[in-house]
Order: C-alpha cells, then structure tokens, then sequence
C-alpha cells in the first residue's frame, strides 16, 4: 500500500529554519534517488524518474510534486510530455557535499560504478577523479587560486590558458551565477571547478570531443585526447 501523500506548503518551506525543509526533501530514499539522476542536467520523464527510483508512477508523482514544490526541481512542457531537472546548480553542488560526508572513508568504486567515480558529470561542470585531476593541476599551474571558503580566482595565467580553450571569462563575469565555485567532490573527498568557468570548460571539452557523454548514466568518457592533454596539463 501506498503511503499516504503528504504535502509540502509554501508556508512550510520558509520556516525560521528553512534548512529542514530542504533536508526533509533529501531525506526520503526515492526522492534522492530522482535527484541523483538529475544532477546530469538531461531533463528527464516521470516515468524514467520512477523507473531509476523504483517506486509506482503515482507515487513518483507525489515525490515530484514535493520537489516542485520545494524549489529543487523544475518542470517543462514538450507537447504532452513533462520533463524534470534539478532548478540550479546550488542543489547540484548540495547533492555532492551531502554524497562526501554520507560516506564513511574514500568511496571505493565497484563494478560500473568505476567509470562514474573516474569522470562524470555534476549538473553542468566536471566531478570525479578526472574533474579533481584537472582542478588540482590548474591550482598547482597557479591559474586558479582559492578565495574566501567557496570560490576560486582564475589568475592571468588561466585566463590565458582558457583562451585557448576558445572561453571568455569577461562573459562568464556578466552571468548571474557564481563565477568559480568550489564544489566538495564525493567520490574523492576534493574539490572540483564549478560556477559559470567550470560549465565553461566541462561544455568545451565536450566540443572539443575531449570527453562524450555515457548513453546510460552521468559518467563521461575521455577520449585518449583528452587524456593526453590533461596528462601534459599535469606534467
């Protein structure tokens, strides 16, 4: 038997301690399983949701109608389809801190599992050891260089190096999200580029044909290109 729909009001979601609500949100398995499948940024159905949640169709559309509500989602028309993705990188970058202090220790990658934990997606930028790889060697470049507790600087080295890449950071600048964000990875326990430079990059690198998207899952595959071309950016 289903259990019992409960409703999120507007009310409810802003609360003196909204914080809460939203981990109320995370908190039920089905719904965080909907919002793992999301953090790809490929607009999925209620069905595929329900499907990778495994739960009904009628109790996928409580769960969806609750995100919804709670502002973790948004939803699209394309005729008489619906479509869901996560409402903003903020809850991309949420997912993954959650993922890193809710497993014990280095997450150790089995199975099918290993392509994920070696290069994906988080929403719109890189994660996983290929994602923290590149950051990490672009930090010891000195092109990027921390600011504050959550953002990166990209110094006139990287600017100049993303050049190359053919990406304009004086555009990025003019953007409303964050520019450079630091985003805990919960694979490797590291951060990884995030913000409007770290789309950036993940978005080139696809154009470039450095990395192609898993037909099944988050997880990219990098081609020996891209693997040469990080390899001579670590070296």
């Amino acid at each position: 038997m289903l259990a019992p729909r409960r409703s999120y009001p507007e009310s409810a979601m802003n609360t003196k301690f909204p914080l809460a609500s939203a981990a109320q949100l995370f908190s039920d398995p089905a719904r965080a399983a909907m919002l793992t499948l999301l953090l790809d940024d490929r607009p999925r159905s209620a069905g595929e949701l329900a499907l990778g949640a495994n739960v009904s169709a009628q109790s996928a559309s409580m769960h969806l109608s609750q995100l919804l509500e709670g502002g973790l989602v948004v939803v699209s028309r394309e005729g008489r389809n619906r479509f869901y993705r996560l409402s903003r990188p903020e809850v991309a970058n949420a997912i993954e801190a959650l993922g890193a202090i809710s497993t014990p220790g280095k997450y150790m990658p089995t199975g099918a599992n290993q392509a994920l934990c070696y290069a994906r997606t988080c929403y719109d930028h890189l994660a996983g050891e290929f994602g923290v790889r590149l950051t990490e060697g672009l930090e010891r470049k000195g092109m990027l260089s921390k600011t504050g507790r959550r953002d990166y600087e990209v110094t006139a080295a990287g600017e100049e190096l993303l050049r190359t890449w053919k990406i304009k950071l004086s555009e990025l600048r003019g953007t409303r999200r964050s520019f450079a964000r630091r985003c805990m990875d919960w694979t490797e326990r590291r951060e990884h580029l995030a913000g409007a430079v770290g789309a950036a990059v993940c978005n080139r690198f696809f154009e470039m044909k450095w990395i192609r998207r898993d037909r099944q899952s988050r997880a990219v595959h990098v081609s020996p290109q891209g693997e040469r071309e990080l390899a001579q950016l670590l070296a």
